[in-house]
């Protein structure tokens, strides 16, 4: 494996670097007068336009005839492309998907804001920076995963976590703002980062009541998991994205303005895990998120907001099968997002506590906060009783056997996790086009939404590099 691009190199490749010229469907005019002074961009990860259809009939208001327009309606203006370089296929991943949003170039996937080639692409966020505007990263993910590194840093490979950890002080400090994810990257037995943020003139915190007693004007590292953030079902601040923009806002606001990337991450998870209850928890996060935004943008009409998703995840289908029609519903065809509403506990975390507990049904039902059924509770507990069979034959091979599993450490509650899903699913007839426990990435175009100033230029089907070159534009880039 080729080593990091060293500081120099990056610097040297990115002085040379130029953006395509813009397609003329997506020209934007560069007089200053017509540019925001602030930028937001959203990332929601793996957010196809099924997640956004779901999270409209999940924030329904059963009550009403109508069905609500979500805040994600509202601010609708058409849809993106999302394939990748021809050498990856069709379908991309997040690291060449966030490469082509935050450079405005196609590339292979796994690749960090680097070209087929290797050689690294300027990205909004460095250039912003150079033309005197703050920057910041806001993710719920660890803040060196793929999407927030590729605005951030230079890497062949998104995997290399600890390098592009390096690299946000080795290649020079690019933000003012951090907040996310990234105890065990950022604080290692062989360097401890933190303390050459600090160093830098930073201030850290870790905990989210910290967020309140920031100083302004100061830059700040905030990290509060050891990789990603819990989910949102189960975090103290269940609407924690939204808190930590809103704090970034005021962290950011100066004379110059400011360019920030926003990313609800774990919505790529969840459809990574198959898992709606957890997916539509992070939307709902990210719905609270774009509220707050529309506030702020009320305020301050010269920002710019807009959101979109890398790619989508899972092959979510609102609808598994059809059912016979009852009587009182009058359809064959439903979804039913009643008992995702009140979901109370991540389906990970209820499979924890079912696999350390006997509980009983009544238990049960407190606990996930919807009513499971006797023969739910039996395959809960056959489940448990398999992850138990599994977790004994693993502890009883010896270590040289051991070693060639280490990347398959069976849990107890890995079983329950697939049957509490498996119950969530027919309980709610949501469907997944995957066939594997892991969701796959799908190819289908994804939504735009963007409101503010300038959020005309961002209308009708485009490609992901079209945003990005938009951005460059708006920030003066020719």
């Amino acid at each position: 494996m080729k080593k990091l691009l060293s500081a120099v190199f990056v610097t040297l490749a990115l002085s040379a670097c130029t953006t395509p010229e813009h397609s003329s469907n997506t020209s934007v005019g560069s007089n200053s007068l017509n540019s925001p002074k602030n930028i937001i961009m959203i990332v929601g990860d793996g957010m196809g336009p099924a997640y956004t259809t779901a999270y409209r009939y999940f924030n329904d208001d059963p009550t009403t005839v109508e069905i609500e327009q979500s805040v994600f309606d509202k601010h609708y203006v058409g849809s993106s492309s999302t394939y990748p370089a021809k050498v990856s296929g069709y379908i991309t991943d997040s690291a060449a998907a966030a490469t082509a949003l935050a450079t405005g170039v196609k590339t292979y996937n796994d690749a960090i804001s680097v070209d087929t080639n290797k050689k690294p692409l300027l990205t909004v966020l460095e250039w912003a920076k150079q033309q005197g505007k703050k920057t910041g990263v806001v993710v719920t993910s660890q803040i060196n995963h793929a999407t927030p590194a590729s605005y951030l840093s230079h890497n062949e490979n998104r995997n290399n976590y600890n390098a592009i950890a390096d690299s946000y002080i080795d290649n020079g400090i690019k933000a003012d703002v951090y907040f996310g994810g990234g105890w065990n990257y950022f604080i290692r037995e062989d360097r401890n980062l933190v303390n050459e943020f600090k160093a830098a003139g930073f201030q850290y915190i870790d905990d989210y009541n910290q967020l309140s007693t920031l100083v302004l004007n100061k830059p700040v590292l905030g990290l509060f998991g050891d990789k990603g953030l819990p989910w949102a079902l189960d975090d103290k601040e269940k609407h924690r994205l939204s808190l930590m923009t809103k704090a970034a806002t005021k962290q950011l606001e100066n004379p110059n303005g400011y360019f920030m990337l926003v990313e609800a991450s774990q919505i790529d998870w969840g459809g990574h895990g198959r898992d709606i209850g957890a997916a539509m928890a992070e939307m709902d996060d990210l719905a609270k998120t774009i509220v707050f935004l529309e506030e702020y943008v009320a305020k301050n009409p010269d920002t710019l907001v807009i959101l979109t998703a890398d790619h989508s995840t899972g092959g979510l289908s609102i609808g598994r099968k059809t059912a016979k029609s009852n009587k009182d519903i009058h359809s064959k065809y439903l979804w039913q997002p009643e008992i995702l509403r009140t979901l109370s506990i991540s389906p990970e975390e209820f499979a924890k506590t079912f696999a350390n507990n006997n509980l009983t049904l009544q238990q049960v039902n407190e606990t996930l906060n919807f009513e499971v059924s006797s023969d739910d509770m039996a395959l809960l507990l056959e489940s448990k009783h398999e992850g138990i069979k599994i977790f004994e034959i693993y502890q009883q091979l010896s270590e040289e056997q051991r070693q060639t599993k280490k990347k398959w450490i069976p849990k107890v509650e890995g079983p329950i996790l697939i049957a509490i899903k498996k119950i969530i699913d027919i309980k709610t007839n949501t469907g997944w086009g995957s066939i594997s426990h892991s969701g796959t990435h799908t190819a289908v175009d994804v939504p735009v939404y963007a409101f503010g100033k300038g959020s005309e230029q961002f209308k009708g089907q485009i490609d992901n590099t079209d945003i990005a070159k938009n951005i460059f534009t708006l920030l003066g880039k020719k």
